[in-house]
């Protein structure tokens, strides 16, 4: 797609249609869309679990960054931040943010930062949007040396912060035991902790954008509220180590993003619109399979916050989730046929620019959603969890299900508690009594569940079994 190609009038699109042509549809979609809400609830994306991963997480990365002295910054990002998946269900997407470097648009003044700060320049010019070069205006007396040995010169004398040099030379820091890490993928470096515990590892830098974020609090919408976009306005944005697949400046270039906002908007969806979110999730892992991305959780995201920015807030109900699942995919199958999606927060930015999408997986795809949009509301039934909720009995469904809630939050806890433990040579002191008493509760849960399974004729290996069975 060419740069101009997205329609200053392009999230229409994200505007209700309507889908239901008669009261007796009416019914049977409000009853369907009740069941699934409640299902939802009891598989661990209820409003209460949901805010009590956000506020875990958040005060892992405080508390991380408190040990840190505050260099760098860690947040959660991703949906581990979001609240949005469980303990083992996803990787735990990690940001460090670096606080000895700012980057700053062409018209902001830098003469306010510290001497010992490091100050580049985004230049965007030849750059597709959403992306930027970084020249070096002022070099901090406290710098880096994963960020002094990044730079490389742009053929006229100048410096410029070279993304895969940045990412590289992050990749060389040492290792945790147990850990091992795997090839860069985009920004990040992913590894794998004792064999189940994935990890992506994300530096990034303080971006200053004023112009930016206040063309996007300037859009007329229904939602967010303006005190929550004041808020995402004041979050800012950071720059990611990854070009533009194909430009001639990849390897020097960086990506806009806006997580911390971000996680603030998803955090201020109803609780309709997180548990839409949520199923578009499990249709993408569980009906579309992508191999590479081509349609990820973060497409799907930006389809939610763009329906919720163009739609009254009070039309989203525990009643409607199933139709807006229907115009969700709607959505999702024009964004696949026109291989077109703005970007929330930068619309001119097109999310599908560049998934690789090839045309055999593209027809596949869009003939998917396609019958699944005819199926009406039985289309729930092609997601596998939904549909073993719907056929299990509600006792120990209900069971089962308060015994995962409890374990996940019992590890939450206890994730939390080994950075609270931890002395400044990494080492963890378990004789704590609060850490303790957390394993002790883990032992007798997963000890419970492993009897009941048992009794109901279930193999069972052992309790790590139990636990990765349980937790993923």
């Amino acid at each position: 797609m060419a740069e101009s190609g997205i329609r200053p009038d392009e999230p229409e699109r994200f505007r209700r249609q309507g889908s239901v042509s008669s009261k007796q549809d009416l019914i049977q979609w409000e009853n369907a869309s009740v069941e699934t809400c409640t299902i939802l609830s009891w598989l661990g994306y209820g409003p209460e679990i949901i805010q009590a991963r956000r506020d875990i997480y958040r005060e892992y990365g405080k508390r991380c960054t408190a040990k840190g002295c505050g260099f760098p910054t860690l947040i959660i990002t991703g949906s581990k931040g979001e609240g949005l998946s469980s303990y083992l269900e996803s990787d735990v997407d990690q940001m460090f943010i670096l606080n000895r470097v700012i980057c700053l648009e062409d018209d902001v003044n830098s003469c306010a930062f510290p001497g010992e700060i490091t100050v580049l320049r985004s230049l965007s010019r030849r750059s597709y949007h959403g992306h930027c070069r970084l020249l070096l205006e002022r070099r901090g007396t406290d710098i880096l040396r994963e960020v002094n040995d990044a730079f490389c010169d742009d053929g006229f004398g100048r410096e410029l912060l070279s993304s895969d040099l940045f990412v590289n030379n992050w990749s060389k820091v040492n290792l945790v035991q147990g850990e091992v890490q795997h090839e860069r993928a985009g920004p990040s470096i992913p590894s794998t902790v004792n064999g189940h515990l994935h990890w992506d590892f994300v530096h990034a830098l303080r971006y200053y954008c004023p112009n930016i974020l206040s063309k996007w609090a300037a859009r007329p919408r229904h939602w967010p509220p303006p005190e929550v976009t004041q808020r995402v306005v004041s979050l800012g944005a950071v720059l990611t180590p990854v070009g533009f697949k194909g430009s001639e400046y990849q390897h020097v270039e960086w990506r806009v993003c806006f997580n911390a906002g971000e996680i603030e908007l998803i955090s201020n969806l109803n609780d309709t619109q997180t548990k839409l979110y949520v199923l578009l999730k499990m249709i993408k892992n569980d009906v579309l399979h992508p191999r590479k991305k081509e349609v990820s959780s973060y497409t799907l995201k930006n389809i939610v916050l763009w329906m919720a920015e163009n739609n009254p807030q009070a039309s989203f109900h525990k009643k409607s989730i199933l139709q807006w699942l229907h115009e969700a995919l709607d959505a999702l199958r024009v964004a696949l046929i026109t291989l077109e999606l703005p970007y929330y927060m930068i619309p001119e930015r097109n999310l599908m620019a560049t998934t690789g999408l090839d045309v055999e997986q593209q027809r596949t795809w869009i003939s998917t959603i396609t019958d699944m949009l005819n199926e009406g509301p039985k289309m729930i039934l092609r997601l596998p969890k939904i549909r073993k909720a719907l056929i299990a009995h509600p006792e120990p469904f209900r069971w089962y299900s308060g015994r995962i809630i409890e374990l996940e939050l019992l590890m939450l806890m206890y994730m939390n508690r080994v950075v609270i433990c931890r002395d400044e040579n990494v080492k963890v002191d378990y004789t704590d009594a609060i850490f303790q008493a957390l394993q002790r509760r883990i032992d007798e849960v997963i000890t419970d569940v492993g009897v009941r399974m048992r009794m109901e004729g279930t193999r069972v290996i052992n309790a790590d079994a139990i636990f990765d069975r349980i937790l993923m």
